[in-house]
């Protein structure tokens, strides 16, 4: 059941959604990156016309004329440039695309990493809620029984009312304390259905037991993590998008070279024409302008320096945030492989406490039947043994929670799923 409610999230889980999404735009401009070395093309084109009122006046005024003209004209352009040569810079343009491109992937799957260990703490944490819910249950069993027996004491002259009415308060908290697990599985439950986009069955169930996995070692968890945790891997892609946008300004200080042509087409009809010395007709094509052109950058209010000095200062950053970052990782491995390790050693413990506990109910009970102990006694036999499934189930959910979070940090329940 929990590899499949796994698989759903992965499918439905929105954090996992966006995060693809986020992937997917940082592939896309990746797949067009290689724009950058190409030529670029515009055509431009322009229809006019125009019709205004002419005087023509001569100082021969039998040649003065004045009527309406008519001018129709259409120009057409297609411009070319093409950078040649820019300092490398379009280079470490696309090689820094490709590094947030191949960082998208990484944060895809550093969410997913965090979302199967969500899921797997709330899958047990229903687990856990649910053994505790039996174990209530098993409780109540003992409590009905007390309540029977005194009522026969009771009833035959050898009991006494406050030993029953204890008995009777003591199996109303428990149906309480049962109504009060029922809720928190239900609520659980739809935080589970939450984190799967709310895919899952109205009606599931979940496993009886926790598996816990004992046999972590924190060499093991330690081992490479800078090539296992996806965490660090993706702040490791961000020096490398700082290099390249360091390399992308210090490229501002070379010269650029490109080459540029342009190729028109133009024609001008004069319809109705007064002057009689003026073109009726006129049409142009072909190439207007061709050539290449040089850039050299000389002084620019210091604006290329400032632009090196800030991605030097954004690169330092970066590798001081990933050291710091590997530093909390190698501490946290510390820390969560200590409380893993007390917790094996609290569920050994309790193990065998929780047979003891059994053992005295049983024999706690069997002892006031035959009227050789009390009601107190046995009272205080069923808390104990009510205390005991509380440290047996809680230490074997942390247990469980510090062998997932070990998991999280080395980045393999990925694999594990």
């Amino acid at each position: 059941m929990l590899e499949n409610v796994i698989t759903v999230a992965l499918e439905k889980n929105y954090d996992v959604l966006l995060s693809k999404n986020t992937s997917t735009t940082a592939a896309v401009d990746n797949e067009n990156a290689f724009g950058a070395f190409l030529p670029q093309f515009n055509i431009t084109g322009t229809a006019s016309g125009n019709n205004p009122t002419q005087v023509l006046q001569f100082k021969d005024a039998t040649r003065n004329q004045q009527g309406e003209t008519k001018q129709q004209s259409l120009t057409a352009a297609l411009a070319m440039n093409w950078v040649l040569f820019d300092g490398t810079k379009m280079f470490a343009t696309k090689a820094r695309i490709a590094a947030i491109a191949s960082q998208g992937e990484l944060l895809v799957k550093d969410q997913m990493v965090n979302t199967i260990a969500t899921v797997i703490n709330n899958y047990y944490n229903i687990v856990r809620q649910k053994q505790q819910l039996n174990a209530t249950r098993e409780l109540m069993a003992v409590n009905e029984e007390r309540v029977k027996l005194a009522e026969r004491k009771l009833a035959v002259g050898i009991g006494a009312k406050p030993e029953l009415l204890q008995a009777k308060v003591d199996l109303n908290a428990q149906k309480t304390q049962v109504l009060v697990q029922e809720t928190a599985i239900a609520v659980l439950k739809e935080q589970m259905n939450t984190l799967t986009g709310l895919s899952l069955p109205p009606n599931y169930d979940v496993a009886d037991t926790i598996v816990i996995n004992l046999n972590l070692t924190q060499d093991e968890i330690s081992e490479n993590i800078e090539q296992s945790n996806f965490s660090l891997l993706s702040s490791k892609w961000n020096i490398v998008i700082a290099e390249k946008s360091l390399h992308e300004r210090k490229a501002g200080l070379a010269p650029t070279i490109s080459v540029n042509g342009n190729y028109g087409y133009s024609k001008t009809n004069n319809t109705i024409l007064l002057n009689p010395f003026g073109t009726i007709y006129f049409q142009s094509s072909g190439l207007s302008a061709y050539g290449a052109n040089i850039t050299i950058p000389v002084f620019n209010s210091l604006n290329n320096r400032r632009l090196i000095q800030q991605g030097k200062v954004t690169l330092d950053r970066q590798k001081l945030l990933f050291t710091q970052q590997k530093v909390t990782v190698d501490m946290n491995i510390k820390n969560v492989f200590i409380n893993y390790e007390n917790s094996k050693k609290v569920l050994l413990i309790e193990e065998e406490n929780i047979l003891l506990a059994r053992e005295n109910v049983n024999i706690a009970l069997e002892s006031f039947k035959r009227g050789v102990s009390t009601f107190i006694e046995l009272r205080t036999a069923q808390q104990s043994l009510a205390d005991a499934y509380n440290r047996l189930i809680t230490a074997r959910f942390n247990a469980k929670v510090s062998e997932t979070e070990l998991l999280r940090l080395k980045g393999t329940l990925l694999t594990q799923k």
